[in-house]
């Protein structure tokens, strides 16, 4: 059958290389600020609007799991795939509205760049404890999450314009380091916010094209009534196959890169607008993403009959085939939109890790040193970091849509309770916490690493609960902060 390389051509290079300038002059533009300090780089300098913080946050969280991973499981368990999109909206709203206004406020009066600070002021650890606890399941998930992005845009990019997975992943990494590196948190969310519209714009034309190409919903669902028994059922999926896809949700109180998104607002109260924002954008996402995969496998049937027999193909396969090659190249574009919005904005993470919380607070705890200087190093540790991921991800082999949720759901298990309860509980302690970080890291990976485990239900779901219960059983036998009480008001913006 025809291949991704019939639309290399002039049109689909040029859309695709106008993408890619766009992202690299977003990085150049915005250097001279990333430059001014630490807390210009890492968090924009607490300056975003509200429209910058509701699509950066839910284009950063989406990543190429959404268009080639959910459109891939669309593809082959039908219908019932909605379950995978269903949590992590619900979630994510309540994220905005509720948790995520208290952090602003919190993070803001103490002047907490990242989430290990966030940590260390809210539970008054002055022997740096859980900064370095919190290290571990940062530096490891961050860097599978990064390398699964570089995976996905390996893979995309081979099959697109007819080059090898390894020249496809160094290309998505040279890009993505260039203006993450250059421009810091504000080139993120700027290039997070442009995504966004590549990637619904993407998710929205193709599987409309393909529906009128069938003649209507109701004749695509006549071609798919078929396909194998149960395709249609929304409900045809086992409860620990349902628990596990809905529980995907249970990563968003966790990774750092969604949290830090709402950290950088301007105006905490405007945290309601942007997560209704945020909500109708994942919304029509997850529903492109789902009827890609219905509408490829009404097209092509089986996985035969896709590229290297992989379900997570039927994407840039059905745009290549039923797009003008100039749309074509911007639906590529919108793959890399999602893999670069997620890459770049845990790369920060990851390297703010070792930059703010390794080397300033507790190697260099001692020294004055010039803001300049430690941009300067968290550029260099941003690039050390990407490396790593990069050759990671030349090796992967897992498919991008359980690579990414293995991550994403160790950082929701490590940290997602302690951020919630630590939010609303003033019995919670730092020596709970640090119980929930290494139960959440260890469950997660066990669970992950025995398949009669697995085959109950997903890993995430288990380690989020044993973290949560680990927080609350140690927290109840351990001491509080002493101002627990003053720092539950400052969560609520009174100072």
């Amino acid at each position: 059958m025809n291949t991704f390389s019939i639309h290399t051509n002039p049109w689909a290079l040029t859309a695709f290389i106008l993408y890619v300038a766009m992202m690299v002059s977003v990085g150049i533009i915005t250097a001279r600020f990333s430059s001014r300090g630490i807390g210009e780089f890492f968090l924009g300098g607490r300056k975003m609007k509200s429209l910058v913080v509701a699509l950066a946050a839910v284009t950063s969280g989406r990543s190429a799991w959404l268009l080639i991973g959910v459109s891939g499981m669309a593809f082959t368990r039908g219908v019932s795939a909605v379950w995978a999109v269903v949590g992590y909206i619900l979630v994510e709203l309540f994220m905005f509205i509720f948790p995520g206004k208290r952090l602003r406020y919190f993070t803001g009066k103490m002047g907490d760049i990242t989430i290990p600070d966030y940590l260390e002021s809210r539970f008054e650890d002055r022997k740096h404890l859980l900064r370095l606890f919190a290290l571990v399941p940062i530096l490891i998930f961050m860097t599978a999450y990064v390398a699964a992005q570089f995976n996905a845009g390996g893979k995309s990019l081979a099959a697109s314009f007819n080059i090898t997975p390894l020249q496809g992943i160094l290309i998505t990494a040279g890009i993505v380091i260039f203006y993450t590196v250059l421009g810091g948190f504000m080139a993120v969310c700027w290039t997070d916010t442009l995504q966004a519209f590549f990637m619904i714009f993407a998710l929205m034309i193709l599987p409309i094209i393909a529906i009128i190409h069938f003649g209507g919903l109701g004749r695509l669902f006549e071609l798919l009534k078929d396909v194998q028994p149960g395709y249609l059922d929304t409900f045809a999926i086992s409860f620990g196959a349902w628990l596990g896809f809905v529980g995907i949700g249970l990563g968003s109180p966790g990774n750092p890169h969604i949290l830090n998104k709402y950290m950088s607002i301007e105006d905490p109260e405007k945290l309601n607008k942007t997560g209704l924002i945020g909500t109708v954008w994942n919304v029509l996402m997850a529903w492109g993403a789902i009827f890609i995969g219905l509408a490829g496998r009404a097209i092509y049937l089986d996985a035969n009959n896709l590229p290297n027999r992989d379900p997570e193909n039927v994407y840039p396969l059905l745009g290549s085939q039923h797009l003008h090659p100039f749309l074509f190249g911007l639906t590529i574009a919108a793959i890399f939109a999602a893999i670069m919005s997620t890459a770049s904005s845990q790369l920060l993470v990851a390297s703010s890790a070792v930059v703010r919380d390794a080397y300033q607070k507790i190697i260099a705890r001692d020294r004055q040193i010039p803001e300049k200087k430690l941009v300067l190093i968290s550029r260099i540790f941003t690039l050390l970091v990407a490396i790593v991921a990069l050759l990671f991800g030349a090796y992967a082999n897992k498919l991008v849509f359980y690579l990414v949720l293995f991550a994403w759901g160790g950082l929701g298990a490590a940290f997602g309770p302690s951020i919630l309860l630590s939010l609303y509980w003033k019995r919670i302690t730092k020596e709970g916490v640090i119980a929930g970080l290494l139960t959440g890291s260890i469950a997660e990976i066990v669970w992950y690493l025995i398949p009669s485990l697995k085959a109950i239900v997903s890993e995430w779901v288990p380690a989020f609960i044993l973290s949560a219960i680990a927080v609350v059983v140690v927290s109840l036998y351990t001491r509080p902060p002493t101002r627990a009480e003053d720092y539950l008001q400052y969560m609520k913006g009174k100072y």
